[in-house]
């Protein structure tokens, strides 16, 4: 029996001992090696892990319900230039707050793309929610509101960035799933015929826009409630084209995370 850094270390079923020949010198004391190196860290492994929800589920549900209520509005289906001043609370706290929560607890489920994404747009409903807020309290002057049918370069290059950002984030979400890449396409071209609106000013630029970030709210809509039925019911239940999985059938159980050889839970990228 060897003892290796304090601990017994048996030798192998059916393993002999080397014995020294008569009269030699004993062998120079050295590391044992009977386990690789790989294996011996796998032994002093600890793994401690902290369960979370998929956070694109609030991320995506709080997306949506800001997304749809300003988009229908953009598209002229309600409201009229006051309807900011009464949507300001509601895209504070569901399209910023939600979202900014949901971004903290994307980092640490590693998601990039969610880490990204969730970020900006819920800085932007925050930064929507205070203009509108600010005039809706006097605040600000209201002349400077943008108003739609009027031209408000300003406001515009909001959009401007908001579609760029999100056009490279769809292109990134093309290596996760099809569902969250339809959200940020039409999001995209949303945000681009939006800064077109702002520009002109074309009511009718405008208008498109609002039509696609209602698209966009809708597949968002799909996508956090397929998240949340598969974290229910363990297995896919409404498919969101998953490129690296084949998992994403209905019917089909989820995925597992990763474990090591001998058990011991292990962690997991993404949601």
């Amino acid at each position: 029996m060897v003892r290796r850094r304090g601990r017994a270390v048996s030798p192998e079923p059916g393993a002999q001992a080397a014995v020294p020949a008569e009269g030699a010198a004993p062998a120079a004391p050295g590391p044992v090696r009977e386990r690789s190196e790989h294996a011996m860290w796998e032994d002093r492994t600890r793994v401690v892990l902290t369960p979370i929800a998929a956070p694109s589920i609030l991320g995506l549900f709080g997306f949506a319900g800001a997304t749809m209520m300003v988009g229908a509005w953009q598209a002229e289906w309600y409201g009229n230039a006051l309807t900011p001043l009464i949507l300001w609370p509601f895209t504070l706290v569901f399209g910023g707050i939600a979202q900014l929560v949901a971004t903290g607890w994307a980092y640490r489920a590693r998601d990039g793309v969610a880490t990204a994404m969730h970020g900006m747009w819920g800085s932007f409903w925050v930064a929507f929610s205070l203009l509108f807020g600010l005039v809706s309290v006097g605040a600000f002057p209201a002349a400077l509101a943008p108003v739609a049918g009027t031209a408000s370069e300003g406001f515009a290059f909001w959009w401007v960035a908001l579609a760029v950002i999100t056009a490279l984030g769809a292109i990134a979400a093309l290596g996760q799933n099809l569902a969250v890449t339809g959200v940020l396409v039409t999001l995209a071209a949303g945000a681009g015929f939006s800064a077109a609106g702002w520009f002109a000013p074309s009511e009718w630029s405008l208008n498109v826009g609002g039509w696609l970030f209602v698209a966009s709210a809708v597949i968002a809509l799909y996508t956090a409630a397929a998240m949340m039925f598969e974290g229910s019911f363990g297995r896919t239940v409404l498919p969101v084209g998953k490129t690296r999985a084949r998992t994403d059938v209905p019917g089909r159980k989820a995925a597992r995370p990763l474990e090591y050889a001998q058990g011991q839970p292990g962690v997991r990228s993404g949601q």
